[in-house]
C-alpha cells in the first residue's frame, strides 16, 4: 500500500450520519464467501442495495474481493462511506483505526466481545471510543445486527430484512435483535419501516443521534423508540422535547421488573428507574406503550394522523355493533380519554337517521351499518366538543365497505378518523385500503382502536403541556448547604421558600421543652432531633398527642433512650391526607421530582408521578392526577380539596431549589399534609451530595 494521499485524509469530527445510514459505498471487513459465516451474510445483504460494495478479505479471490481496505479505498477512487466490520472484537479496534485512517465516514461493528462481557471487553470498547472521538468516524455499535432502510441499503445480517414492508417508520431500538423484532411486527400489521436501527453499546451513534436524524429525515412521519438503558438523560429529553413538536415519538421502556443483571449482560450498562424514564419521556412528549402489541396499535395511527396539541382532547364514538363499541368505550375512559355526551343538536339530527332504539349521545351505535353510516360519522365529527372520531363495524361486504363510507364522508379532511373493521383478512382488505387512502388508519380490535386513539390523545396531550416554559428558579435567602441539616433546620429552609410548616421550638434539654409545651398550641408532636437519622419512626422518634408536663416526660424519656441528641416539639397539625413530595438528583436525568401517597407506607405503596426539573406550573398542577389515590384529594368523603396551583407552586419552588443548589443530594417532605387549611410540611430532610444517607433501621 502506498503512502496515504490527500483523499485519505481522517474524516473531520462533523461526519454526517447519512454516510451510516445511506452509504454510496459499502466496504465489509471479514466478508467471506462461505455462506456461514457473519462476513458471507452481510456482504449479501449490502451487495444487492448499495451501489458501491468491496469484500475485504485477504484469503478470499474475485470480484468483489479485496486483501485489503486500503486496496478497496484505491479502486473506487474516494474514501468508503461505511465499513461494516465482521471481525473478532480483538481485532475490531486496530480494523476501526485503519478504516478512519483512510477516510471512512462511518463504521457498523456488529460483533460482540465488549462492554457487555466484562472488564477486558469494557477496555476494547473503550478504545472504540476514543478512535471514534479522535479521528470523527461515526460508528454504530459495537454488538448489533445492524441496520436497514427497506427502500435503501440493508446492513443486516438478517436474511429476512428484504421482506419488511417500506414505509415511513423509524424503529430505533437500543439491541438489533428488538430492532428487528418491532419492524417485523410492524410491517406484518401493515405499517411501512423507512428506517431500522439497533444501536447495540452505543460507543459512539447513540438513541439521541438517531432520533434527531430520524427527526429530520423527510421521509420518516413517526418514530418508535425501544430503551432498555439511559446514560445522558437530560440530552434524550431534549431531544423527544424537540422532534415530538414535529413527528410523533412513541416509546417502550425495558424494566419493568428487576432484569439489571441481564441488561448489563446484555448492553453494557445497567437500566436507570423504569418509572422515572417513562414519566420523563412523556412529559417531554413521547407516547409511552406497555408493550410491543401496544406500540404498533399507536404508531398506526400516529404514523399516518396527529391531532392538534390540546389540554384534553374528546373524542366521538360510533360503532355498529353495541358490544365492541362497550369494549372501546370502556378501555377508553379507563385510559381517561373524554368521551362526551354529544351536543342536543347533534344528538337530534343523529336521531332522524337512525333507529330510535340505538344509543345516540356517544358512543352512537348504528344498530348495523347501512346506506347512513357516513352521514352518521359527518354529524359525529361535526359536534362541536369532538376532536377525532373512533369508528368501528365488523365487515359486511353486502351492507358497507367503511373504508367507502368514509371517503363518502369527507370527514377527514376536517377531523381525524380511527377506524376499526372486523373481520377475515381477505375481507377487510380493500376496506383497510379504502380507509387508508383518505387518511384513515384503521385497526383489527376494539382494544386496539381503543388503544391507536389513546395514543392519538397522548401525543396531543403531552405536546400541549411540553409546550409550556419551565418556571424561574425561586429566589431564597439560604445559603449553601454544607452539611447535614436537621428537621428544624430543613423546616427552616422550607419556611425561606414559602412552603408551610408547623409552629416548633428546638429543645436542648428538658427545662427547654417542658416551657415550650407552654408556648406552643396543644397536641404537640415531640420527634428526636438529629440529622443522621432519616426514618425516626422506624426508631421510636416520634410522640404524638403530647398535651401534658407528664406526657412531655414520657416522650422525653423514651427519646433520652435512643440517644436523642436534642429534641423537636411542634404543633400538631389538622388531619387529612398525607403525601410525600421530594426531589433528588437522578444519576441519568439530572434533578427530579417524585411525588406521591406519604406517610410511613409511601415506598411500600409507591402509588407515585414523576416530573423532571422542567417541571411547569401547569404540569405541576396535574402532577398528582396521575396517582391512583388523586380521588382522596378531591373532597373524598368529606375531606379536604387539594388546591392544584399552591401544590405546583410547592412543587416547582422544590425542584427549582435543588437545581439551583448543586451541592444538594436529595431534599424530601414526607409527610406533606393536606388539611382544610392547605399543605403543610410535617417533615423534612435535605441531604448534601458529600454526606450519607445517614441511619436507617
Amino acid at each position: 500500500m502506498t503512502a496515504l494521499t490527500s483523499r485519505h485524509a481522517p474524516t473531520p469530527p462533523t461526519v454526517p450520519l447519512d454516510r451510516l445510514f445511506r452509504p454510496s459505498s459499502v466496504a465489509v471487513v471479514g466478508a467471506s464467501a462461505n455462506p456461514g459465516k457473519l462476513g458471507s451474510a452481510m456482504l449479501t445483504a449490502v451487495s444487492g442495495t448499495t451501489p458501491s460494495v468491496y469484500g475485504i478479505n485477504p484469503r478470499e479471490d474475485g470480484a468483489p474481493f479485496h486483501p485489503t481496505l486500503g486496496a478497496a479505498v484505491d479502486v473506487h477512487g474516494a474514501p468508503i462511506d461505511l465499513a461494516v466490520l465482521c471481525i473478532p472484537a480483538e481485532a475490531t479496534p486496530a480494523a476501526l483505526t485503519e478504516a478512519a485512517g483512510l477516510g471512512a465516514g462511518s463504521a457498523l461493528i456488529c460483533s460482540g466481545g465488549f462492554a457487555e462481557t466484562g472488564e477486558p471487553g469494557a477496555a476494547l470498547q473503550a478504545q472504540l471510543a476514543e478512535i471514534s472521538a479522535r479521528t470523527g468516524i461515526r460508528v454504530l455499535g459495537p454488538n448489533t445486527s445492524g441496520f436497514f432502510r427497506p427502500d435503501g441499503v440493508i446492513a443486516s445480517f438478517v436474511p429476512t430484512v428484504p421482506e419488511i414492508r417500506p414505509g415511513s417508520v423509524a424503529v430505533v431500538a437500543a439491541s438489533g435483535g428488538m430492532n428487528h423484532a418491532l419492524s417485523f411486527l410492524l410491517s406484518e400489521r401493515g405499517v411501512g419501516i423507512g428506517l431500522g436501527v439497533g444501536l447495540g453499546n452505543s460507543v459512539d451513534v447513540s438513541i439521541v443521534d438517531v432520533l434527531r436524524y430520524a427527526g429530520d429525515d423527510p421521509t420518516i412521519s413517526a418514530i418508535a423508540l425501544h430503551i432498555e438503558n439511559v446514560d445522558d438523560g437530560r440530552a434524550l429529553l431534549a431531544a423527544v422535547r424537540e422532534v415530538s413538536t414535529r413527528k410523533p415519538v412513541v416509546a417502550i421502556v425495558v424494566g419493568r421488573s428487576d432484569v439489571s443483571a441481564f441488561a448489563e449482560s446484555h448492553t453494557g450498562s445497567l437500566a436507570t428507574s423504569w418509572r422515572t424514564s417513562r414519566a420523563l419521556l412523556a412529559e417531554a412528549g413521547a407516547v409511552i406503550v406497555d408493550n410491543d402489541f401496544e406500540l404498533v396499535d399507536a404508531l398506526t395511527v400516529l404514523s399516518q394522523t396527529r391531532l392538534a396539541p390540546g389540554p384534553d382532547p374528546a373524542i366521538g364514538v360510533v360503532t355498529a355493533q353495541a358490544g365492541p363499541g362497550l369494549m372501546i368505550l370502556d378501555e377508553l375512559q379507563t385510559r381517561k380519554v373524554a368521551i362526551p355526551r354529544l351536543a342536543d343538536e347533534t344528538i337530534r339530527n343523529l336521531s332522524k337517521v337512525l333507529p330510535p332504539l340505538t344509543f345516540q349521545e356517544n358512543p352512537v351505535d348504528t344498530g348495523r351499518p347501512g346506506p347512513t353510516f357516513a352521514r352518521v360519522l359527518s354529524m359525529t365529527a361535526a359536534d362541536p366538543q369532538i376532536d377525532a372520531v373512533a369508528v368501528y363495524s365488523l365487515a359486511e361486504p353486502g351492507a358497507i365497505d367503511l373504508g367507502d363510507a368514509v371517503r363518502q364522508s369527507r370527514v377527514t379532511e376536517t377531523c381525524p378518523v380511527v377506524l376499526g373493521i372486523g373481520g377475515p383478512a381477505g375481507v377487510v382488505e380493500g376496506p383497510v385500503r379504502n380507509a387508508e387512502s383518505v387518511g384513515a388508519p384503521t385497526l383489527l380490535s376494539p382494544t386496539s382502536l381503543a388503544v391507536g386513539v389513546d395514543a392519538l390523545v397522548r401525543d396531543a396531550r403531552q405536546r400541549f403541556y411540553a409546550a409550556d416554559a419551565p418556571v424561574a428558579i425561586p429566589a431564597t435567602t439560604a445559603g449553601a448547604v454544607t452539611d447535614g441539616l436537621d428537621e428544624a433546620a430543613a423546616k427552616d429552609l422550607l419556611d425561606d421558600l414559602g412552603i408551610a410548616t408547623p409552629q416548633r421550638r428546638v429543645c436542648r434539654d428538658r427545662e427547654a421543652a417542658h416551657r415550650a409545651l407552654t408556648e406552643l398550641t396543644k397536641p404537640i408532636a415531640v420527634k428526636i432531633l438529629d440529622a443522621t437519622v432519616l426514618h425516626k419512626t422506624d426508631v421510636g422518634g416520634v410522640h404524638l398527642g403530647v398535651s401534658t408536663p407528664g406526657g412531655l416526660d414520657a416522650a422525653l424519656d423514651a427519646l433520652d433512650a435512643i440517644g436523642a441528641p436534642a429534641y423537636l416539639l411542634e404543633t400538631m397539625a389538622p388531619p387529612g391526607v398525607e403525601l410525600i413530595l421530594g426531589a433528588r438528583r437522578d444519576p441519568a436525568f439530572g434533578p427530579i421530582l417524585v411525588a406521591g401517597l406519604g406517610g410511613t407506607a409511601a415506598e411500600a405503596i409507591g402509588d407515585i408521578s414523576i416530573r423532571s426539573s422542567r417541571l411547569t406550573v401547569a404540569g405541576g398542577a396535574r402532577m398528582l392526577d396521575d396517582l391512583d389515590c388523586a380521588p382522596l384529594l378531591n373532597g373524598w368523603r368529606g375531606g379536604p380539596t387539594l388546591d392544584r396551583a399552591a401544590f405546583a407552586r410547592v412543587a416547582t419552588t422544590l425542584i427549582g431549589f435543588l437545581e439551583a443548589h448543586p451541592e444538594v443530594e436529595d431534599i424530601e417532605i414526607n409527610p406533606l399534609r393536606l388539611t382544610t387549611s392547605g399543605l403543610i410540611a410535617l417533615d423534612a430532610v435535605i441531604v448534601p451530595t458529600s454526606t450519607s444517607k445517614g441511619k436507617q433501621s
